[in-house]
């Protein structure tokens, strides 16, 4: 054990205080911690809690749920803008909505629908089935629910039936085809509904699903499109009862820019609607795509930000505000879909390491020196191995590739055996270690050595499955944190994957 490590480092390390957003932390044990209420409320060892858990039968992979972080992002993100709205005299109110497709786990959208009043969220469908949910959660409560998606005449009748038994249903017109259904229901049962169209706003995303937005969006109305949609709702009488628009610019937006930009392009467009006769026009959806930093970096990367909660609830209610203040039109009440930024922090899933596969590092054994009958491939490696300095590391790395290819393509051919094959190996992996030390040991590194320390790590063997555990991992590249939850007290000594 290194005395000089402490858990500090290896708080710096893993980069815990940025993802960890105050509900993770570091015992004086080593161990790490959970702190659902933040740092000033009561923790929880997860090594303790996971030795308990085993003890009772249960054993890793385990997925463990702290409702009570979840708690506290709900309320974290409805005070950010109840924040924004006393310090910039906003003359309206924030509702949270949860996007059921985040996460359907049951008891996870149970968890997010019964807060106190204050902070209780309504729920965003985006498909019939995920409507037929929220009817059942909610049951008889006057509770928001947004209406998004692909609409057919069926799920445009059960948006009619939600409203039927006291919910506040908002049918989104997401495409201009959908107004001739909604229009031929609407006269069919008699009931009005309350309307949402969703512009398709020039203004795109950024990070990695910034092409689901823009001109290219598969949902939402161009400016022409609801121009028409207005006098088709005017024609039918409907045109009161267009109460909400709705716009979104992608997943994970990891600039704060575009969310500015697309908040104002969105916010002329509702003083536009009110002026051309929308006057029922009182909610504006900014959508999802609050994001969240999965690695820490802070950063505009692809799973990161460059954005605080805060500064997310400023820009959009200031920008809002002053775009109504110069129309002469009222403050719309807001509403945000903010799926991942509720739920990510508040689930951790705990797995052990099976085994591990190492690559030898030329220390455990000794490399012997070649004898007068081996072929010129080892003797020439042998010399690398030896002759390998800061002065020529370049040189031999370069050397060091040429005679691995050279080793695999005379096996490849039988002119040298499998004992040959396996010191060729053991030279060059012993070698490829010399030079990852030498590296460490310089100012500026070549861009040849980029992924060699990745490239010379353990594989560590563990018990979980990708596709179930971590579907967004293989299926769009996302990243998660991954560390240890013991140990982190003592300094690591090796690389792994």
């Amino acid at each position: 054990m290194d005395n000089n490590w402490t858990t500090e480092d290896s708080k710096k390390l893993y980069q815990l205080s940025h993802w960890g957003s105050a509900y993770f932390d570091i015992n004086e044990h080593g161990h790490m911690v959970v702190c659902p209420q933040g740092p000033e409320g009561p923790t929880l060892d997860l090594k303790c809690l996971v030795d308990d858990i085993c003890l009772r039968g249960l054993h890793p992979p385990l997925l463990l749920r702290f409702n009570d972080i979840l708690h506290a992002r709900i309320k974290y993100l409805a005070d950010a803008f109840a924040n924004s709205i006393e310090h910039y005299n906003y003359e309206n109110t924030y509702k949270g909505l949860l996007p059921i497709k985040v996460n359907q786990q049951r008891h996870v959208v149970e968890e997010a629908i019964n807060q106190h009043p204050e902070y209780q969220l309504g729920l965003e469908a985006g498909s019939k089935p995920e409507l037929l949910i929220a009817m059942g959660l909610l049951g008889d409560r006057s509770e928001y629910i947004i209406c998004n998606g692909y609409k057919d005449k069926e799920y445009i009748e059960t948006v009619f039936d939600a409203q039927k038994i006291g919910l506040k249903p908002f049918l989104v017109i997401d495409r201009f085809a959908e107004i001739d259904l909604i229009i031929e229901t609407s006269k069919r049962t008699g009931l009005i509904p309350n309307l949402g169209i969703r512009a398709k706003l020039t203004a795109k995303g950024a990070g990695r699903w910034e092409s689901s937005s823009g001109d290219r969006s598969k949902f939402g109305l161009s400016a022409k499109e609801i121009v028409l949609a207005l006098e088709k709702l005017k024609e039918s009488n409907l045109l009161q009862a267009l109460k909400l628009l709705h716009f979104h610019i992608g997943s994970q937006i990891t600039t704060i820019r575009s969310v500015k930009i697309a908040t104002r392009e969105a916010s002329h467009i509702y003083c536009n609607l009110r002026q051309m006769g929308a006057s029922e026009l009182k909610y504006v959806d900014v959508g999802g795509g609050l994001a969240v930093d999965y690695d820490g970096s802070k950063t505009n990367f692809h799973s990161s930000k460059n954005y605080s909660l805060q500064e997310y609830a400023n820009d959009i209610v200031s920008t809002l505000g002053d775009i109504c203040n110069d129309h002469d039109e009222p403050h719309p009440k807001i509403f945000s879909e903010s799926g991942r930024a509720l739920v990510a922090h508040h689930s951790v899933l705990i797995f052990n390491v099976l085994g591990t596969h190492e690559f030898t590092d030329g220390q455990n054994e000794p490399i012997a020196p070649p004898e007068p009958e081996d072929h010129h491939l080892i003797r020439d490696l042998w010399e690398a191995y030896t002759t390998a300095e800061e002065n020529n590391v370049q040189e031999i790395y370069n050397d060091l590739l040429s005679l691995k290819d050279e080793s695999a393509t005379l096996f490849s051919h039988g002119v040298i055996d499998l004992e040959t094959r396996a010191k060729t190996e053991d030279l060059f992996w012993a070698t490829a270690h010399r030079i990852a030390e030498l590296i460490e040991l310089m100012d500026d590194v070549p861009d040849e050595f980029e992924g060699l320390e990745k490239f010379l790590s353990d594989t560590f063997y563990c018990n979980f499955s990708i596709f179930q555990s971590l579907p967004d991992s293989w299926a769009v590249g996302h990243l998660f944190p991954i560390m240890p939850i013991h140990r982190l007290n003592e300094k690591p000594i090796h690389q792994a994957v």
